[in-house]
């Protein structure tokens, strides 16, 4: 399994890394850890896909994100003690993880300071994806915003060259995705389902023409 994250990062100390990793598994449904609970470990996805929800400031519930096999969560266990999970993680079907405890990593990093680089790529990677996300608010269109989200998700839950790709989502966590209304989502998915690059379902979206819905979201 390869993850992204370790890129640029010597072999070596990706290996040390992952040798202290373990094995968990997830039953569809199930959470791995409360908004507020302890942060002990960091996950890395091997398999399946996971939700990441927090709840807004109405007490609603809303997916920030979907991370999938090569993606990981829960990196600010590595951050120091102390630490609290500052969302709810849930396993969206049947998934596996390695899973790195925080005081194993310590040690490790005590004996071997070379894999502080790990530690850099993570908090790297996040800082990069909220920025991208901050921009996307302030100055893309929702309509534009709520399209990329569409095509993320389709690029998680099929091939590249499929030609029709199923997402088993709600069109109200396609909104949280996107920061925007479902009201917003409902009406720009219908002029898709009309130009015939969606098709709408209960419960599920079915991308069918990535390329009108990357000319329309750039």
């Amino acid at each position: 399994m390869r993850w992204p994250i370790f890129d640029g990062v010597p072999d070596a100390d990706t290996q040390r890394v992952l040798s202290i990793a373990r094995r968990r598994t997830f039953a569809r449904g199930e959470v791995v850890f409360h908004h507020d609970d302890p942060a002990d470990t960091v996950h890395l996805i091997v398999s399946g896909r996971f939700a990441v929800r927090i709840r807004t400031p109405l007490g609603d519930s809303a997916i920030l994100t979907i991370l999938g096999p090569g993606e990981l969560f829960g990196e600010v266990a590595l951050l120091g003690t102390d630490q609290r999970r500052t969302a709810t993680v849930e396993a969206l079907e049947a998934s596996e993880t390695r899973s790195i405890f925080r005081d194993d990593f310590a040690h490790l990093r005590a004996t071997h300071p070379g894999v502080s680089e790990v530690l850099i790529a993570i908090l790297v990677g996040e800082v990069t994806r909220l920025s991208r996300h901050l921009l996307e608010a302030l100055y893309v269109s929702s309509d534009r915003r709520v399209l990329r989200r569409l095509l993320e998700l389709a690029a998680l839950y099929g091939p590249p060259n499929a030609a029709e790709v199923t997402i088993p989502l709600r069109q109200d966590d396609l909104a949280g995705l996107a920061g925007t209304s479902r009201a917003t989502v409902n009406r720009v998915l219908r002029q898709e389902e009309t130009r015939g690059s969606v098709v709408l379902a209960r419960g599920k979206m079915t991308v069918t023409d990535r390329a009108a819905l990357e000319r329309r979201g750039r």
